[in-house]
């Protein structure tokens, strides 16, 4: 192990071991690609890179050696079908080893990395092929994405190239009755990397393509400060942002790794549960991990059971584990005690708010800490419980010390302690902190508006404490204002999340023709309990005695489950697109009612 990392990351610790200071250094050209992982796979080939498996029992095992050989392969693949530098290359590949393959060679290549969900519906696709001006995109055969995309590629001028990845399993065939787990056993091996063709009529063969491409990649210039991955980041209201990053994003992410994964490079195989994609996927099990020359472990599955994800980590021996909290409750509610978990030596969350009754469940069981995360789509790792801190349940953790962060005020002042404000990123004219977004693409309206004074204004709120931990309150579009009262909704989950009725929760504000806005929970009730007009009742009443009274949900609404993102985050946003749909129906149904119409 060359310690490769410490050429880029600095840091030092206070006399109380925390994290007082960090900085990157990278020369003009840096490239994350070529410096980091092929420069390991030329010292050091037979490192082990990921392990990647799937529910069909395909299993493989890369290096940073093949790694290498099979990005120069795609590189070669890509430029042959026409991508160039600075061509926009839309990804859907689930959780497929080429991800990898493919997200590298376009690195190499200098293209830009366009990584999406295989959950686009038309008018989803449609919008970032054309607002992104996509000129390629590489494709999963597995789900109906590709009837998606031809469905509307007519109406997209600038795809010209459409490549299609033959998917192997990804989870989709372990229910059908005619699987045949030999036939994709006997598929695993290196010798056998991108063995499984497939044919659609307009698109090109991603995997005999790469096979049959030289190996012999020559370097193409560029700088560390260009284009280099961009993700579409939903909002509550119109189209998505597409969210611009340069070469430091991906070395940036080295804090995430090394100072809140607590990852290792020897004998260590880390495991982030996340769709290639959304950002997570980038944050976890790529960037920061491989600069910090650790193996990564993927699990190519299509819906996520707790039981399968626990099973792994005992199978295969993972130390250091990251995923949403809803996924631990998942895990949480599945009976852990059948699993040892012996290997695991680190946890870490992001996604939404960690709540307490989780935190002290998991340190009960498994005798590890959970330590949280925040970052966003346009940021790395900004604020945490970095290893060798004190976490605080229910606290997201301190700034990272390689930004100025602060909570301010609308006015741009500075908040007490206590009190709730936006999270805040210096962000001076003339230097672009490293990691954050260049902006947001083809929008400067939209960057203007997030990026201005000096600040980039995150969007989130929150509050600080006297010992400079920061405490979530929620998206300023989450925030719930009723009779004057700024609410959190974070703060009634954790409150309702206590309470044995209930398995998974959201809280919302609906509008309200007095206060402005009502809180409004929408639960999962836990197997035995039925939502009668009494539990609602002792709910209302439970929040009202755990938490200030004027916090308590006054509409409660019982469902089966939740909407949540892939990645098991919940959807809030979906929750308040169902609400308003339902509101606009029942005054339709009254003024229908009073003869109005």
């Amino acid at each position: 192990m060359r310690y490769l990392s410490e050429n880029y990351l600095s840091e030092s610790r206070d006399r109380n071991g925390q994290i007082a200071h960090i900085s990157l250094h990278y020369p003009e050209t840096f490239n994350w690609a070529y410096d980091v992982v092929d420069d390991i796979a030329t010292v050091e080939p037979e490192r082990p890179a990921m392990l990647w498996c799937n529910p069909e029992g395909e299993e493989h095992r890369f290096t940073f050696g093949e790694m290498k050989y099979w990005s120069d392969k795609c590189a070669n693949f890509l430029v042959a079908q026409g991508i160039r530098k600075g061509d926009a290359v839309l990804v859907i590949l689930r959780r497929h080893y080429q991800f990898w393959i493919c997200a590298l060679a376009l690195h190499k290549i200098g293209a830009l990395l366009v990584p999406a969900t295989f959950m686009l519906r038309e008018h989803d696709l449609e919008y970032r092929l054309q607002a992104a001006g996509i000129k390629a995109v590489v494709c999963t055969d597995a789900g109906a994405i590709a009837d998606v995309c031809d469905a509307v590629a007519p109406n997209c001028p600038e795809l010209q190239i459409k490549i299609l990845v033959a998917a192997g399993g990804a989870g989709l065939q372990v229910s059908e009755p005619s699987f045949e787990p030999s036939r994709h056993r006997a598929l695993s091996g290196p010798e056998h990397i991108c063995e499984l063709t497939t044919h659609r009529e307009g698109w090109v063969d991603f995997n005999s393509g790469v096979r049959a491409a030289s190996d012999f990649w020559g370097r193409i210039a560029t700088t560390v400060n260009e284009p280099m991955i961009m993700y579409f980041s939903s909002g509550t209201s119109g189209n998505p942002k597409m969210v611009l990053h340069d070469y430091t994003y991906a070395l940036a992410h080295t804090i995430t790794a090394k100072l809140w994964h607590n990852v290792v490079g020897d004998d260590g195989l880390h495991f982030t549960i996340a769709d290639t994609g959304w950002g997570k996927a980038v944050w976890g099990k790529f960037y920061g991990q491989w600069t910090m020359e650790a193996c990564v472990f993927t699990y190519d599955f299509d819906r996520f059971h707790a039981d399968d994800i626990l099973g792994l980590i005992d199978r295969y021996g993972v130390t250091t584990l990251c995923c949403p909290p809803t996924m631990y409750r998942l895990m949480m509610q599945a009976d852990i005690s059948r699993y040892r978990l012996n290997s695991l030596v680190y946890c870490t969350t992001a996604g939404e708010a960690l709540n307490p009754d989780l935190y002290d469940f998991w340190k009960e069981h498994t005798g590890l800490t959970i330590y949280e995360g925040f970052g966003q789509t346009e940021t790395p790792l900004t604020v945490a419980n970095l290893n060798g801190s004190k976490p605080r349940p229910g606290s997201m953790g301190k700034i990272v010390p390689l930004y100025d962060i602060r909570v301010l005020r609308e006015d741009g002042t500075e908040c007490e302690d206590g009190e709730t404000g936006e999270i805040c990123i210096r962000y001076p004219e003339d230097h672009k902190p490293e990691g954050i977004m260049i902006g947001y693409y083809r929008n400067p309206e939209k960057t203007a508006e997030a990026i201005h004074d000096g600040w980039y204004h995150t969007g989130d709120t929150a509050w600080r404490d006297e010992d400079n931990y920061l405490w979530y309150v929620g998206r300023n579009d989450d925030v719930i204002k009723s009779s004057g009262y700024r609410i959190g909704p974070t703060e009634i989950e954790s409150v309702l999340l206590q309470h044995a009725a209930v398995r998974e929760c959201a809280v919302t504000g609906v509008p309200d023709p007095v206060r402005g806005k009502a809180v409004k929970a929408t639960i999962v009730l836990a197997p035995g309990f039925e939502g009668t007009p009494e539990l609602t009742k002792e709910l209302q009443t439970y929040v009202k005695r755990e938490t200030a009274p004027y916090k308590f949900p006054r509409i409660i609404d019982y469902v089966d489950e939740l909407p949540k993102t892939v990645n098991g985050k919940i959807r809030r946003v979906a929750i308040r697109k169902r609400d308003e749909e339902l509101a606009a129906k029942e005054v339709a149904d009254h003024d229908k009612r009073d003869g109005l119409i």
